[in-house]
């Protein structure tokens, strides 16, 4: 069978949530933040793992979103949109109650009038400039605000994973002075690096993301998914003949090259084959070499004694930060783009099967 086969450990989903967890109060709750189908791993599975290790509250990018992980995880969970109240919205966050983070004076309007009593939390601009009421127009609209009873304030660092960068202490100051104006409200501010910045980012709630999922910042996170391709075809070629597009690769002496059936198509962009990223058989490790294809990457396997059925490009020894570094890009894009071909395989989580 030609088709790559992903893993994802939902017990290292876990362990690295209570990792993160364990590094707040007891009085700060952990979230889990599922957006992009939980990163790309499959909100199904993840979410109902994550709400079994003990999360409560859950945030998605859209509205369309929070209704299927409603439908996953009943109506005990807390479930908050990050795009806030968008046009044709407020239907799906009144059946599927969802609380909308209102992220301008135009959202406070919608919410008013087609939501008003129902769940609701309110985003400021804390100096990101992305998402979120300018701080004054936060402190103006308190009054009526705090009429909405929200679940919630939040606002998002913009430069969590560089420490020392000086807006992540100007945005904490900005948060807190605004959020001054409704004393009592639940406040969150850190998400993944945030809460690794200590606890003043910590507020009530953090609410991680990439962190659960193995990636930077949290370098203590455990690695959750693994990438097994199959082995097409093994061929010699002799010094002087190239591989792959554009003739990029030029075997230097004998050499013994497999094909493996991935490529961009799958979230495997061509950024990667620059000779920085290898393919394992077990511990050993191969050189991916030539040009990443749509379907097919070449490496070279000369120093396998025999060659597997499959070789790994992800796993303990090569993480996605690994595979963005080569590409020159992070973490979330790989993986959040891995594609939809591959067979899923889900471990722990008490969800033992496979898609």
């Amino acid at each position: 069978m030609a088709r790559a086969r992903l893993s994802i450990d939902l017990d290292a989903i876990n362990e690295n949530w209570r990792a993160l967890d364990a590094r707040s109060g007891p009085e700060v709750e952990t979230a889990a933040v599922l957006k992009a189908d939980a990163y790309g791993l499959g909100i199904t599975r993840v979410a109902p793992a994550l709400a079994a290790a003990g999360v409560r509250t859950f945030f998605v990018a859209l509205a369309e979103e929070g209704a299927e992980l409603r439908e996953v995880l009943g109506l005990e969970a807390e479930i908050f949109v990050l795009s806030g109240l968008m046009p044709g919205d407020a239907a799906l966050c009144r059946e599927f109650v969802l609380a909308p983070c209102l992220n301008s004076v135009e959202q406070i309007k919608e919410f008013a009038a087609a939501l008003s009593g129902g769940p609701c939390a309110v985003q400021i601009d804390s100096g990101m400039n992305r998402l979120g009421l300018e701080p004054a127009d936060f402190i103006a609209r308190s009054p009526e605000i705090a009429g909405f009873a929200p679940r919630l304030v939040l606002s998002h660092l913009a430069c969590s994973d560089l420490p020392a960068h000086p807006l992540n202490t100007e945005q904490m100051r900005v948060f807190g002075a605004a959020t001054a104006a409704l004393a009592g409200t639940r406040r969150s501010l850190a998400a993944t690096g945030g809460i690794l910045l200590g606890g003043d980012y910590h507020y009530d709630l953090v609410r991680p993301g990439i962190g659960l999922f193995g990636g930077l910042p949290f370098l203590e996170a455990g690695p959750v998914v693994s990438l097994a391709l199959p082995v097409i075809q093994v061929r010699d070629v002799m010094p002087g003949e190239v591989v792959g597009y554009g003739a990029h690769w030029m075997a230097p002496v004998p050499s013994r090259v497999a094909t493996v059936a991935a490529g961009y198509a799958d979230g495997l962009i061509r950024a990667i084959g620059n000779g920085n990223v290898h393919l394992y058989a077990g511990k050993t490790a191969c050189p991916m070499i030539g040009r990443v294809s749509m379907d097919l990457i070449t490496v070279d396997v000369s120093a396998l004694d025999e060659v597997p059925d499959h070789l790994e490009i992800l796993n303990g020894h090569q993480g996605i930060d690994d595979l963005a570094q080569a590409a020159g890009t992070i973490g979330y894009e790989f993986l959040t783009s891995l594609g939809d071909r591959y067979e899923r395989a889900y471990k722990g989580g008490a969800l033992q099967s496979a898609t």
